[in-house]
């Protein structure tokens, strides 16, 4: 059972590699969200649209974590820093 787990999260990764996501932040988020590719792909998502804003990437992330995704109440939050 482990082992299809593993081999879940890896193919999950690959996945999100393929979408342009860099290796390093596709680890990190998919271990933020508990390896729920959804919830990691729509953080990767918004990351790199914030960041294309011009946002610190630091805040992003801790925005984005407290709002749980929400776009809207992220980036409320991120203009109010």
């Amino acid at each position: 059972c482990l082992l299809l787990q593993f081999l879940s999260y890896l193919s999950a990764c690959d996945r999100l590699r393929k979408q342009g996501y860099e290796e390093g932040q596709v680890e990190e988020a998919m271990e933020m969200f508990q390896y729920s590719e959804k919830q990691a792909a729509e953080f990767l998502h918004l990351l790199a649209q914030f960041n294309d804003m011009g946002f610190q990437q630091n805040e992003i992330k801790e925005v984005l974590l407290l709002c749980g995704n929400q776009r809207e109440k992220a980036l409320e939050e991120l203009v109010m820093k």
